[in-house]
């Protein structure tokens, strides 16, 4: 996480917003944001770093990295790449995912296949966003929201009793303009214009995401549940993308989650997208919340629209 905290009552100095509404409407009370020369590889070394200590591995034994971001360093080469080149993971392949907020989810997923296919030893997951670098501070409507971060883990083959149990992935791509950043790309190159316009930052119908989101988490907690023949009561915690507190109030409460089964970690970190479930996780590890031995079930919902979600029994 940067250093630099960013309060309610700073963008209460920015844009014609209160410490109150910010808090009753999103349950954000403050995000990280990054200095200015920081870009996502350099939070995503950090991340993968302290991630690869605590496996017990090299860099160098990395099969594969994984990275996933909506704020890459630049077009191309993938910040997988450039992490890669920094870690000194020599023998490893490295490319980006790009699902939104539900990026992490997929890129586990991802992980999962190349480990059950065979090939491939270790794998580093890493979801990294600046988002301050995309976000319009002169929009009261989304500039309370984002933050920036990183979160990483590394993924062994082992002997079925921990780790990844199943996985689940969905898109709706007709819902395409409920979040998305309009410029940048081959659909509109970047101008004069499209800077002049603020194009490069995110545009989003919050009322529609919100109904999105509570509609598509049960169906991933379902989705990833049923296959394993396990039920709600007997997960441990639920660490679901910290978008907007009323989103994991209401899908809560229609599941029957005890509030207490939640990780929760918005009010401090606001929407991380890609690196809010890996950083919640390591947050709570660190806390001893999360124990070897418990079931976690991840749910991811974001840009594109996508969602997804994945039983874990956490340990090595």
């Amino acid at each position: 996480m940067p250093d630099r905290i960013l309060t309610n009552r700073e963008l209460e100095l920015m844009v014609d917003t209160n410490d109150e509404w910010i808090i009753t409407r999103t349950g954000i009370r403050e995000r990280r944001i990054c200095d200015p020369e920081w870009a996502t590889s350099d939070l995503a070394l950090l991340a993968a770093e302290k991630a690869i200590k605590n496996a017990g591995i090299a860099a160098a034994d990395l099969d594969l990295i994984l990275v996933a971001t909506v704020t890459p360093d630049m077009l191309f080469p993938s910040t997988a790449c450039l992490l890669q080149g920094r870690l000194g993971a020599n023998k490893a392949a490295a490319f980006d995912i790009s699902a939104g907020c539900t990026g992490f989810i997929y890129a586990l997923a991802v992980a999962d296949r190349f480990l059950l296919a065979g090939g491939h030893r270790y794998i580093l997951v890493v979801g990294a966003e600046t988002l301050s670098r995309i976000t319009d501070y002169t929009d009261r409507n989304t500039c309370v929201l984002f933050g920036d971060g990183a979160g990483a883990v590394v993924l062994g083959r082992g002997d079925g009793t921990n780790g990844i149990l199943s996985t689940y992935l969905g898109a709706d791509g007709s819902a395409e303009s409920l979040l998305y950043l309009p410029a940048g790309g081959s659909r509109m190159p970047a101008s004069h214009r499209t800077v002049d316009d603020h194009l490069h930052y995110v545009r989003m119908q919050g009322n529609e995401v919100f109904r999105y989101a509570v509609n598509a988490i049960p169906e991933c907690v379902k989705q990833v549940l049923e296959p394993a023949g396990l039920s709600i009561d007997e997960v441990d915690h639920f660490i679901f993308h910290q978008a907007n507190i009323r989103i994991l109030q209401t899908a809560a409460k229609r599941m029957g989650i005890p509030w207490d089964k939640m990780i929760v970690n918005i009010e401090r970190y606001g929407n991380m997208s890609a690196a809010s479930i890996p950083l919640a996780i390591a947050e709570a590890v660190d806390d001893g919340v999360i124990h070897p031995g418990q079931l976690l079930v991840m749910v991811g919902f974001g840009a594109g629209m996508t969602m997804g979600s994945a039983l874990v029994r956490w340990g090595r």
